[in-house]
């Protein structure tokens, strides 16, 4: 069904709401994050402000990744999804309100700063269970033939937002201004709720409940450790969203370097994510599981070109088309990645699995903001782009002589077995 039919995953009414939910959520998130990257660099003029900003959602993502996953697999999804996401609208709220003009005037730079930090730092603590929550109550929605498309799907829908989420915020901090972009963030948030609201509670399918939590904690990273596949492909991205992060300095090149102001940032902000769009939309009628380990290789080889590509460019539409290339080429990543998670992951670990990915992938994404401000800070803007780019080279070349067995990696059994029933 699922190999035949590109929208096998559609024709289930609520993974319809848990498309809209998460489009929602995830455009709040990135719209929020975008929203605060560009008001902390206008207040301070410092590249380092930005890594901060990474770093402070780092430290309690990762700290509490383990913990959370533990959690997500003992409790019943949904509710502990409406949690999540009353937790990211306190805080968004919180941002809106910090940044009113009348506040903004009396209150004093660093208060401002530090107000901004810690709330960014809540919100890590948030997405440590945001992330897994999502990740397992997709599982429960739709049946195991379907998870293949279903990940598709799913993914697809996070880089439509992702997309969307960060050019409405480059346009709407020239139209409206900072303060009112996060009153739509605080929006969005609570639309999500509302779609969370159409989908049943959903059983708890994990046979040790009540399991104590490092024996819990130690059965999930054996899992991953030992389950290569996974680790390979987890390990891949997280090099490439590492050493690749010139995302976070968009909003230096915008205003420094190509001078296109806040409508362009959004352009930028918005590339990768249009090309990861597309490559997965693009997956749902073509496969990409055979020969899955050669093309994990070869897509994050050309992300680091692109990236390469990206921090030499002076002229605007060459830079937009070195993202857009990276995000496609990301988006083939995203693909493979998911479906192996998908298939490979038993029901009852899958918060734990989740997490640990979190840790590799999802948290390097603001480790690599770090990494990305601290080495412009040293080295110069330009330098630490075409570093990060020539890094993940390296990288790939190494790991690609190095596991032969990884570039022999192909899905296509797996997933044929899995839509037979097996």
């Amino acid at each position: 069904m699922a190999k035949k039919d590109p929208y096998a995953a559609l024709r289930y009414k609520e993974f319809n709401f848990f498309l809209f939910m998460r489009f929602a959520m995830v455009f709040a998130w990135s719209m929020q994050f975008v929203i605060i990257e560009w008001e902390v660099y206008s207040l301070t003029k410092d590249p380092l402000s930005l890594g901060i900003i990474g770093l402070m959602e780092i430290i309690p993502a990762v700290s509490m990744a383990l913990f959370a996953g533990h959690i997500v697999d003992q409790s019943e999804k949904k509710k502990l999804l409406v949690k999540c996401i009353l937790g990211f609208s306190v805080i968004s709220l919180g941002l809106f309100l910090i940044t009113v003009p009348q506040f903004t005037k009396e209150l004093s730079l660093n208060t401002i700063l530090y107000t901004v930090y810690a709330l960014v730092f809540l919100g890590g603590l948030v997405r440590a269970f945001l992330g897994p929550t999502i990740f397992s109550l997709l599982s429960l929605i739709v049946p195991k033939k379907v998870y293949p498309n279903a990940a598709t799907w799913s993914s697809s829908t996070w880089q439509l937002a992702s997309m969307f989420g960060p050019a409405l915020a480059g346009v709407s901090i020239s139209f409206i201004g900072v303060h009112w972009s996060l009153c739509l963030v605080f929006a969005f948030s609570i639309m999500a709720l509302m779609m969370l609201s159409k989908i049943e509670t959903k059983p708890i399918l994990n046979p040790k409940i009540g399991e104590p939590i490092f024996k819990s904690l130690k059965e999930g990273l054996n899992f991953v450790f030992t389950n290569k596949k996974i680790l390979g492909a987890i390990s891949l991205d997280m090099i490439a969203v590492l050493f690749g992060g010139a995302v976070a300095l968009l909003p230096i090149f915008a205003q420094d370097i190509l001078k296109v102001g806040s409508e362009g940032f959004g352009v930028l902000r918005a590339a990768p994510a249009l090309g990861s769009f597309l490559m997965m939309l693009f997956s749902a009628y073509i496969s990409l599981n055979r020969k899955a380990g050669i093309k994990l290789l070869g897509a994050i080889f050309m992300f680091g070109i692109c990236i390469i590509v990206f921090g030499l460019s002076e002229i605007f539409w060459i830079s937009v088309l070195a993202m857009f290339l990276s995000g496609v080429f990301d988006g083939v990543s995203v693909v493979i990645r998911n479906t192996i998670l998908q298939l490979h992951t038993p029901d009852h670990m899958r918060g734990r699995v989740a997490s640990v990915n979190s840790i590799f992938v999802g948290s390097s994404n603001e480790l690599g903001a770090f990494e990305s401000g601290l080495t412009a800070k040293l080295m110069g803007v330009v330098n630490a782009v075409v570093f990060g780019g020539v890094m993940t080279l390296l990288t790939v070349t190494f790991t690609g002589f190095a596991l032969p067995k990884f570039r022999k990696l192909d899905l296509e059994k797996d997933v044929e077995d899995l839509e037979k029933g097996d």
